[in-house]
């Protein structure tokens, strides 16, 4: 075969690669916007591996906590050890929900590039759609910062209530007005969490929907 032969082949050839890509990359609005939002829930898969192990360190701080109060001031060696063990507990707690945090954060971030392909659908309708779940998810991340602030708060309000429970001076007062600030602040969180808990659902509902409108097919596992 002739170099001019060659030359010829590879240009052919070249022509159908470029002509395939071009094809390739005419996706629609609506596929953009499934590929997205699906981004943002493999993302969130680090938020979703913090909650476990919180809640098992939760349980655990709890039971300390309880074992101290059953404790009298002759056992003050027992207590000052079982703060500490509740100190640390606290400590990897933390570890955690800056973790969660930063899924979150890194979510939030992603999702950011929905607004423009939300701009590129023509359907008044599903654009409409687009719009109220894009929506929904700012205000679900507006919920978890809120729940984030009040969480480290309680962190915090722990941290100092063990911290008080290793000095033998401590009066009643004071035990009882601390025990107060983190029953409080743990009072919001739960609601916090509740109120982030429904926006998630709601969120997932608007998806669903979306996904159905734009004749966008999900297995089951992503329902």
């Amino acid at each position: 075969m002739s170099i001019f032969k060659k030359i010829s082949l590879a240009i052919i050839m070249m022509a159908g690669v470029f002509s395939l890509a071009g094809c390739l990359d005419k996706q629609s609005p609506e596929e953009k916007m499934f590929e997205a939002l699906e981004k943002v829930v493999s993302i969130e898969k680090g938020f979703e591996d913090q909650q476990d192990p919180l809640v098992e360190l939760e349980k655990k701080e709890k039971e300390i906590y309880e074992q101290i109060i059953s404790l009298g001031m002759k056992e003050y060696d027992q207590i000052v050890k079982l703060a500490d063990e509740a100190l640390a507990i606290a400590d990897k707690r933390e570890e955690h929900i800056e973790k969660e945090k930063e899924s979150i954060d890194e979510s939030e971030k992603e999702f950011g590039n929905v607004d423009a392909i939300i701009d590129e659908i023509d359907d008044a309708d599903l654009k409409k759609q687009a719009t109220g779940l894009q929506s929904t998810m700012k205000e679900r991340y507006a919920i978890h910062e809120k729940l984030y602030k009040n969480y480290k708060q309680g962190l915090q309000y722990d941290k100092e209530l063990y911290g008080m429970l290793k000095d033998k001076e401590l009066s009643f007062e004071k035990l009882e007005e601390q025990i107060n600030k983190v029953n409080e602040v743990y009072e919001t969180v739960l609601n916090d969490n509740k109120e982030f808990n429904d926006k998630t659902d709601q969120y997932n509902k608007e998806k669903m929907d979306f996904y159905k409108s734009a004749g966008i097919e999900v297995s089951s596992e992503k329902e």
